[in-house]
This record gives C-alpha cells, sequence and structure tokens, in this order.
C-alpha cells in the first residue's frame, strides 16, 4: 500500500528572522544599586554576558557620576557615566520614601543578583542589607562593594584615588626620586569590578549546583593589593619596600622605553632569546656575547650600560621603524601611543574596538570578551534617569511571575 506523501509546507508570510543567538547569562536579572565606577561596571560586564540589570538611582540628581564632566553627551550626561552604564535600564527610586523602599525591596526579590557599594550597614533600615535581602529570597547573590572592608574600614569612604595611595600603588609609580603618581586611569576601581564579577559568577555557578544564593563581598584595598602580584610577592620575600622605577621592571631588562630618533620605543625582552634577536636587528649582535648583558640577571645588575648602549643603536630609526624591524623577529615591542592610536591599531588588527549605540549617543569601547557559544550582547544606551521607570513600578506592583516589560 502506498505511503502517505508529506503535505508541502505553508507558504511563508516573509523572510524568517535567524533566532537570536544564546548568551552566557539570558533570563538573569541584575538589581544594580550600585554608584560611581566599581559597582556599575561590574553590572555592566554582565549586560554585556546578556543579564537584564535595573539600575536604580536616586530622583532628581541620579549617580554621582551623571554630573562628572566635561566632557557630556548631547543630553547633558557626564561621557563617565556612560562608560560603566551600557545596556541597563533605569529606574529611580527614592529609598526614604515608604512606597519606594518596598519597590526597591520587592526588585531585590525578584532579582537573581543585587551590587551595592554603600557603605555597611546603611541599607539595613530599609531592609536591603544583605541579612535582609537573602532572608526573603535565599536564592539571591547580593554582592557588597566596600572601600576598606566591613570591619575596621567600615567607615572609611572609598575612592579610588585615596586607595591608590593608602593601598601602596602610588609609592610605585612615577620616576625615581619624583612625586608619587596615580595611575591614568580609575585602576583600583576596574580591578575591584573584575573581582566583583568573578565572585558573583562563582557564587551564580554555585547557586545553579544548589539552589542557595550567597553573600559576595569584595573592596578596593583588598583588590589593589592583590593586583600588585610580583611587587608584593618581593616585599613579603624580603621585608624591603619596592620603590618606583619610571617605565624599568625591577626584574627584566630591557623592559622599559627607550628613546628612538623622534619618540620613545617600549620594549619588554622577556627573555635571552628575544634579547639576542633584538642585538641581532639593531646591527649589534656582540652585546648578547657581552658578559655584562649575556643572561637577564647581567642585564638588570648593568641596566645604565645596557640602556645607553641601546639607544645609540636605536637613534638610527624611528619607534614605528623599529617597531615593524622588531616585530618581524617576535621581539616584543611598539610607540607609546595616544589613546586615539590605540582604537586605531585595535582596528587595524581587526578587533573592532568601538560599538555604536545610537545617534546622539557616545560610542563605546566594545567588551574584551569573546565568547564562541554566547556571544556578548551588542549593547545599548544607557539610561536617562528614570528611563524605564514608569514600566518597572507597573511591573514591581503586579504578579511576580509576569515577565519584564520589553524595551521601547
Amino acid at each position: 500500500m502506498p505511503q502517505p506523501q508529506p503535505l508541502p509546507p505553508e507558504p511563508s508570510a516573509g523572510p524568517e528572522r535567524a533566532p537570536a543567538p544564546a548568551r552566557a547569562l539570558d533570563g538573569v536579572l541584575v538589581a544594580d544599586f550600585s554608584r560611581v565606577l566599581a559597582g556599575p561596571l561590574a553590572a555592566a560586564t554582565l549586560a554585556d554576558l546578556g543579564a537584564d540589570v535595573i539600575k536604580v538611582e536616586r530622583p532628581g540628581t541620579g549617580d554621582d557620576t551623571r554630573a562628572w564632566g566635561p566632557p557630556f553627551a548631547a543630553d547633558g550626561t557626564a561621557a563617565y557615566f556612560d562608560a560603566a552604564n551600557r545596556s541597563k535600564r533605569g529606574l529611580a527610586l527614592d529609598l526614604g520614601d515608604p512606597d519606594d523602599a518596598a519597590a526597591a525591596r520587592e526588585l531585590a526579590r525578584r532579582a537573581d543578583i543585587l551590587i551595592e557599594n554603600f557603605r555597611p550597614g546603611a541599607l539595613a533600615k530599609y531592609g536591603l542589607d544583605p541579612a535582609a535581602t537573602r532572608a526573603a529570597h535565599p536564592g539571591l547573590i547580593h554582592c557588597t562593594i566596600t572601600g576598606f572592608g566591613s570591619g575596621e574600614g567600615a567607615r572609611l569612604p572609598g575612592y579610588d584615588f585615596v586607595v591608590q595611595a593608602v593601598g601602596g600603588l602610588m609609592s610605585v609609580t612615577g620616576e625615581p626620586g619624583g612625586m608619587p603618581l596615580k595611575a591614568g586611569v580609575a585602576l583600583v576601581d576596574v580591578l575591584t569590578a573584575k573581582d566583583a564579577v568573578t565572585g558573583i559568577l562563582a557564587a551564580l555557578r554555585h547557586r545553579d549546583r544548589t539552589g542557595v544564593g550567597q553573600s559576595v563581598e569584595v573592596n578596593l584595598l583588598s583588590s589593589l593589593l592583590g593586583s600588585l602580584v610580583n611587587q608584593a610577592s618581593g616585599h613579603l620575600a624580603t621585608g624591603r619596600d619596592p620603590g618606583p622605577m619610571g617605565n624599568r621592571h625591577p626584574s627584566i631588562a630591557p623592559y622599559e622605553t627607550l628613546a628612538c630618533r623622534g619618540g620613545l620605543l617600549a620594549v619588554a625582552v622577556g627573555n635571552d632569546r628575544q634579547f639576542r634577536a633584538l642585538t641581532q636587528v639593531l646591527g649589534a649582535p656582540g652585546l648578547a656575547e657581552d658578559t655584562r648583558f649575556r643572561r637577564n640577571q647581567d642585564r638588570v645588575q648593568n641596566r645604565t650600560d645596557l640602556v645607553k648602549a641601546l639607544e645609540e643603536h636605536l637613534a638610527a630609526d624611528t619607534p614605528q621603524g623599529w617597531t615593524a624591524r622588531l616585530g618581524a623577529v617576535s621581539v616584543p615591542c611598539g610607540p607609546v601611543n595616544t589613546l586615539s592610536e590605540a582604537l586605531e591599531l585595535a582596528a587595524r588588527l581587526g578587533l573592532d574596538p568601538v560599538a555604536t549605540i545610537g545617534d546622539g549617543r557616545i560610542p563605546q569601547v566594545r567588551s574584551p570578551l569573546r565568547l564562541s557559544g554566547t556571544p556578548v550582547t551588542q549593547p545599548f544606551a544607557p539610561p536617562r534617569l528614570d528611563e524605564h521607570g514608569t514600566p518597572l513600578r507597573t511591573w514591581l506592583s503586579g504578579p511576580s511571575d509576569q515577565p519584564l516589560p520589553p524595551l521601547m
């Protein structure tokens, strides 16, 4: 008996859209109660990975960084704010108002992750401290970011510049005998944000296995000390305090900026093979056989003589010329670029460093993360103050099983 033939497919109403790619944190809701940089940047990173992030701010003024300019965006918001608040929904709540405080607690009850950087104990009167939020929602991951921890340093305000000073970073930054210098960016905040994301993702993995959330605490001072790596290890090994060395490395040479014709070349020779290659390209192979420079430890000991000998040969060409010639033999080096030159370099290398997010909005530096199976999201514009407030307040006052309102 002949088998029935399948019916032909129904005509399509139009071209089919490819399904949106899965994101690593699809379905994860983040309540971002943090301000300034470390917390907001951590939340923005989670948004890059696909989480829905609701940024909660004070009515009227919002996050302090909205006013940290110039430069400002066309709508008057500081570029500083935009740098750490991409891809979030905006909600303004006055925690001193009983109704708004209740909405904040409901948001915490619905969230998977809560991030805040209030002084320890400040949220207890609103029922938003870690003990209260996790009692109401045992699966919540409550991340607290402080300046100096929740113990003796609980009352100390944590600002990046101060932590760079008291945490020892400025003591090893700058020229020997010169004034201690901070890094040119709020580096401690950025490092702390990355530590916060690491802790949050570990807690999320634990919750996947057990269903139980936990508190995650990071602080700026500990993140800085953990980032001093070889400098801290050297101190713990010897008991001596390291000092500033300018662009030099305490344990490797040549690992510094060297003068060329018309500029400086950053050279990072990490082993003896690279040093031999450097001397051959410079036309001075005898330097690699000089007993003062044969091994790395010899070069470190005789750094002054080494730099003088290298710069005599480097004066024959520009930083760009040496970069091409030395790069061909795998000697790590490069010119000291401006930021615009750095972005141009990343673009030439195919790294696609800048993402546009709409007319009239400041472009964003693209996330450095590249995931093959769950790609990072295309960022959208940081929220204007309370931009999504009306639909979010309606959602928080309704049934808890309702999905988030769509972004318009």
